[in-house]
């Protein structure tokens, strides 16, 4: 009987040792570095809602916009909400803030949530919105190179800037009139080790652009 229990006992500890997700850590160490900036700057409920979160939530190359504790606080999620909201506090790319500070006001940015943009509003360093949050405390997830985090002063509405419609085939019917140039945007799709980030920019400035975040990718 005393044999059994001790094979049992020892089956049961290869169970737990086999479903351990040590693979979890060798893929995810930005994750494990930027999560512990983030605590050192205090937004310990943001690095609770990625615990929370499902595992293929957060795949790396990315972003995020942070708001912190005392925000979050006022805030009731839904366990099966806790995803859409880091997907669209993300940026499905990495980016330092030197670089989003670059894209001039009416620059559409995709988040990781699908059909979510987020509009620029630059006015400076010190004023530099996104939707209807300021980014507030740039730079405070450096260590690794796939993980960027930003911390904003409030919570992004769940109302995202969406992109004009194409004018309709019958516009085409009408006399030609002037119109003002359209905002830019930025098509970010989800950055893998190594590749550039490609923008579609509806102007001159496309090719600096794809360089410039070709060269985030290698250097950051």
């Amino acid at each position: 009987m005393a044999n059994n229990m001790v094979t049992m006992v020892f089956l049961i500890l290869m169970l737990i040792s086999s479903i351990t997700p040590t693979e979890i850590d060798a893929r995810n160490q930005d994750l494990v570095a930027a999560t512990k900036e983030m605590q050192k700057a205090n937004y310990f409920t943001f690095v609770m809602l990625i615990n929370m979160s499902p595992l293929d939530t957060i795949e790396g190359n990315v972003t995020f916009l942070m708001p912190n504790d005392r925000m979050l606080a006022n805030m009731v999620l839904q366990e099966g909400s806790i995803s859409s909201f880091l997907l669209r506090h993300s940026i499905p790319s990495p980016m330092l803030f030197d670089v989003l500070e670059q894209f001039p006001t009416g620059t559409t940015i995709p988040t990781s949530l699908p059909n979510c943009m987020l509009r620029v509003s630059n006015n400076g360093r010190k004023n530099y919105v996104l939707n209807n949050v300021k980014i507030i405390s740039p730079n405070l997830c450096v260590a690794g190179s796939s993980i960027r985090c930003h911390g904003i002063d409030g919570v992004l509405s769940e109302v995202c800037a969406s992109i004009a419609s194409p004018p309709s085939t019958r516009d085409n019917l009408n006399p030609p009139t002037l119109a003002a140039p359209q905002p830019t945007t930025l098509n970010i799709g989800p950055h893998k080790s190594g590749s550039p980030h490609w923008f579609s920019y509806d102007g001159s400035l496309n090719f600096v652009a794809c360089l410039m975040l070709y060269l985030t990718g290698i250097y950051f």
